[in-house]
């Protein structure tokens, strides 16, 4: 017996593979569920809770949960947006989020899901922290004010990297990040700016020098499209390419055959042409 695999994301059908999670199958399917820690290239980390779904009754975070027939997911509610406006307002206090002078303005994860989540304020007194600044490496800053502690650099440079260079210690308000090399400085490490850990930053944390405001505004990544747009603008993109593969692949097939049939007639030819001979 085969079971069907699709869940219901706000009363609509989501189809997933097998392995997939609710969010990878979501983003899949077009469907935007706001997320700060999960890459797609990586497995899930479940540390922003911005994920954070109601499967069946019950909260989760979705990057983490696995997909499952017949389940029934809220994402988009009253409720759970107003916790994720929350969870965005206190990220933003904990760190210096100066979005006009930052570099990494219109092509910030956790600027673009402000205006997703219609955060008109930060709500919460800042905190205004000085966790300081490394500019010692040549090609690669570090500004660990603007860290939101998703870890992605961490495990990516662990885990793709083979480096181990980042790494959290502290708690709470004394967390920070924290680089391996004998004077703990970036510029003493063995980053290169072609390691996938200078490039995953969310946010402008940790950014390549000399390439901060190269493009203009107006055509930055979230000046014209917002994350939910661009799901699924990305998804309408993979569904339109997998049926492109498939009209391909059924045109080599039918090719194939031809050539199989035209091959099969020519050799029948000649087989009788022989035998008339003969």
């Amino acid at each position: 017996m085969t079971i069907e695999r699709s869940f219901t994301i706000d009363g609509e059908f989501v189809h997933f593979e097998a392995g997939q999670t609710i969010l990878q199958a979501a983003l899949a399917a077009g469907v935007f569920i706001p997320h700060l820690c999960f890459h797609p290239e990586f497995g899930p980390h479940a540390s922003c809770k911005l994920c954070t779904v109601t499967v069946d009754g019950r909260n989760c975070s979705a990057c983490a949960m696995p997909a499952m027939p017949g389940q029934e997911v809220h994402s988009d509610t009253p409720e759970l947006n107003a916790r994720r406006r929350v969870l965005l307002q206190m990220l933003f206090v904990e760190g210096n989020h100066f979005c006009p002078g930052c570099a990494k303005s219109g092509n910030c994860k956790l600027q673009a899901l402000g205006y997703e989540l219609e955060m008109f304020n930060a709500h919460f007194a800042h905190f205004y922290p000085t966790r300081g600044l490394d500019a010692s490496h040549p090609d690669v800053l570090l500004d660990r004010n603007r860290c939101i502690m998703c870890e992605t650099c961490v495990r990516v440079s662990r885990d793709v990297d083979g480096k181990n260079i980042f790494a959290l210690a502290g708690r709470g308000r004394a967390s920070h990040i924290v680089i391996n090399s004998p004077t703990g400085k970036l510029g003493d490490s063995n980053l290169a700016l072609t390691d996938k850990a200078a490039h995953v930053c969310p946010v402008g944390a940790l950014m390549p020098k000399r390439v901060g405001y190269s493009v203009p505004i107006g055509e930055r990544l979230f000046d014209h499209e917002s994350l939910r747009q661009k799901v699924k603008k990305h998804s309408e993109w993979r569904s339109s390419s997998a049926k492109r593969d498939s009209a391909d692949e059924d045109s080599r097939s039918s090719g194939a055959e031809r050539d199989s049939a035209t091959k099969e007639l020519t050799n029948g030819s000649l087989a009788v042409n022989s035998v008339k001979e003969g």
